[in-house]
């Protein structure tokens, strides 16, 4: 009588094929978008001291935002790979045969794809911003551009009874076309003043050879008293950061840097529904993973005699990616028909989670 391997032992084989799998589908995936991101480059190797050599350290430097960017695909294609080698070469009827059921299997799979993504989360929140500035520094220095154009556009901002405009901004500290309007306490402009050239120093504006405008009520006239000022400080609620996450889209910033946006604008009360939803599909995107995984186990699972284990494989790849994409315009439908985002982010994951669970689980019970 053959006695059924140690259940570590079947433990520690599902885990490693799955992280084989996964780990190979990410060199590939990888592979291919360098490829492509560095022939992109050909046409400006040659240009000042840009080289072959700049290309692929600037390609390189890219990479861990490319990881994170796609995190949820290679996971998906990695786990559904490993599963189906094991199903190809009847393996996974020796670990059933082993006293592993499918929804044990289902819970190592998962422990695998959430080891990856709590990985890949950690490299796309620390790791991937560092690297990705110095990957476009890099490239702008080597082929000599003043990184300082890239960063002029203006922008208007409220702070508390404040409305600012900045015509230019130079790295976030220096600011060009400064005008500062305040509101009294009933909304009404109470004073404004303008300064060629303003300094932020993280906590205020330090204003040079400024115009300030007060405006005061006398009945019906409105007299409008000037003064000239050779400097003049002004405190602000904002940092930095803030002034630097203006210029970058709601996808390009970090889980941290997105909570502190959303709390500075709902505390100005300012519209922050485009950053909430970004925010929400980072907190669901481990759950969307999940019910992806648990949809296209559902395929692997069932009887090859209907279709080969390829299709299987294909067509629950396919379907899991449409659900994934599915979940991500009811964020955007959300934000059209002007409901809650965070119900338009989670319920469809929460559904499709469920019905899989359930359907998974049935299966489990009848083999």
């Amino acid at each position: 009588m053959i006695k059924s391997p140690p259940m570590k032992i079947l433990n520690r084989y599902i885990l490693k094929t799955l992280l084989f799998y996964t780990l190979g589908v990410m060199v590939i995936w990888l592979g291919v978008y360098a490829l492509f991101n560095l022939i992109n480059e050909i046409d400006s190797i040659g240009q000042q001291d840009y080289t072959l050599l700049s290309a692929v350290i600037y390609v390189i430097a890219d990479l861990p935002s490319v990881i994170y960017a796609h995190s949820s695909v290679i996971i998906l294609l990695g786990c559904l790979l490993g599963l189906g080698h094991l199903a190809a070469t009847s393996q996974l009827i020796v670990v059933k045969s082993g006293g592993i059921s499918i929804m044990q299997i289902a819970q190592k799979v998962m422990v695998v794809a959430l080891l990856f993504m709590l990985i890949t989360i950690l490299l796309g929140e620390f790791i991937a911003p560092v690297t990705t500035k110095y990957a476009e520094s890099y490239r702008f220095k080597a082929l000599g551009r003043n990184i300082s154009t890239t960063n002029q556009q203006g922008f208007w901002l409220k702070d508390g009874n404040a409305i600012i405009n900045v015509k230019k901004n130079f790295d976030g500290s220096v600011f060009e076309g400064v005008t500062l309007m305040r509101l009294n306490k009933e909304h009404q402009l109470d004073a404004a003043m303008y300064s060629d050239k303003a300094v932020f120093d993280g906590s205020q504006l330090n204003f040079k050879k400024t115009t300030r405008h007060q405006l005061k009520e006398n009945g019906e006239i409105t007299n409008i008293q000037s003064k000239y000022y050779q400097q003049y400080t002004a405190k602000v609620s904002f940092n930095q950061d803030l002034i630097n996450n203006l210029k970058k889209e709601s996808q390009l910033l970090s889980v941290i840097a997105l909570y502190k946006h959303i709390s500075f604008l709902n505390d100005n009360n300012l519209s922050s529904e485009n950053f909430e939803l970004e925010l929400y599909k980072r907190t669901v995107k481990p759950v969307t993973l999940v019910a992806m995984l648990m949809l296209s186990m559902l395929f692997i699972f069932g009887s090859l005699r209907e279709a080969t284990l390829g299709k299987k494989i294909f067509l629950g790849v396919i379907i899991s990616l449409l659900f994934e994409l599915s979940s991500r315009i009811g964020g955007v439908v959300s934000l059209r028909f002007d409901y809650d985002p965070f119900f338009g982010t989670f319920a469809p994951t929460l559904m499709v989670l469920g019905i899989a669970f359930l359907l998974l689980r049935k299966k489990s019970l009848e083999i």
